[in-house]
């Protein structure tokens, strides 16, 4: 029987999604609460990988049982969370058909990198402080038109990286402004928010921060927007702009094209 977990996470204590020997990371630490609960090991597969730091708004894992949960699926998941530590959140717990996967059923993946222009104590462990003096984000989005489609993102992919392709398709890529809460509701005297959206089939290694880092030389001036599909073209990683810190950016979606629920659903 396969049981779907939707979760959260903080990446700022773990060394990404995947277990890494010697390291603390997202997967061995579920994998653990799950083990102890079900009195017995448990793997999981996810969605897929995330960098060191990196968060997770939105992740999907599985997990195979013989037998069905010994617990409703809310009390399950209600002892689930008491046992996780507070940087992991599980959301739900569902079971569905034993051929749903959790990474290769993936259709479309959806990130978000936050970025601030002053010092701002309530959001730096969240978002990166950009403080070059001036920024063209009407540039920056004009470059995002570049990304848009199926092309070969070698230049952004981290060095030495295991994916058999480069190639991934990209549906949306943009900058937009927002305002934090504590800005609206306090009315803390901040500066410009933006955030940077990108969504696609799939990513490489370091791809959405090696993006960002590239959109931000564009937006300092140092490129044109063109420099973009320069780069997708016949780049390479030693070519685009350097990758922006890990810990203002979120997989904050995943989305499949069904969802193969059983009959009866876990009550």
């Amino acid at each position: 029987m396969r049981y779907k977990l939707t979760l959260s996470y903080d990446g700022a204590p773990f060394c990404g999604y995947q277990i890494q020997p010697g390291s603390p990371s997202v997967q061995e630490c579920v994998e653990a609460a799950l083990s102890r609960l079900l009195n017995r090991p448990v793997a999981i597969v996810g969605a897929g990988r995330t960098d060191t730091g990196v968060h997770a708004a939105f992740y999907v894992a599985h997990f195979d049982m013989d037998t069905e949960l010994p617990f409703t699926a809310e009390d399950f998941r209600y002892k689930l969370n008491a046992v996780l530590p507070r940087s992991i959140a599980v959301h739900s717990v569902d079971l569905v058909a034993d051929d749903f996967h959790a990474r290769f059923d993936a259709v479309r993946r959806e990130y978000t990198y936050f970025i601030h222009r002053s010092k701002d104590p309530f959001t730096e462990n969240y978002s990166w402080r950009c403080g070059y003096p001036k920024l063209d984000f009407q540039a920056m989005n004009e470059a995002c038109k570049y990304l848009i489609g199926t092309k070969d993102f070698s230049a952004f992919e981290k060095t030495g990286g295991d994916n058999k392709t480069s190639i991934c398709t990209v549906y949306e890529a943009f900058w937009a402004q927002y305002t934090p809460p504590h800005v609206s509701v306090m009315g803390y005297p901040g500066g410009e928010y933006w955030y940077f959206r990108i969504s696609a089939n799939r990513f490489l290694r370091n791809m959405v921060r090696a993006v960002v880092g590239s959109l931000i030389e564009v937006g300092r001036g140092k490129h044109s927007p063109e420099w973009i599909a320069e780069l997708l073209i016949n780049g390479t990683r030693s070519d685009a702009g350097e990758s922006v810190p890990a810990h203002a950016l979120f997989l904050n979606k995943v989305e499949y094209q069904e969802i193969k629920s059983c009959n009866p659903p876990l009550k």
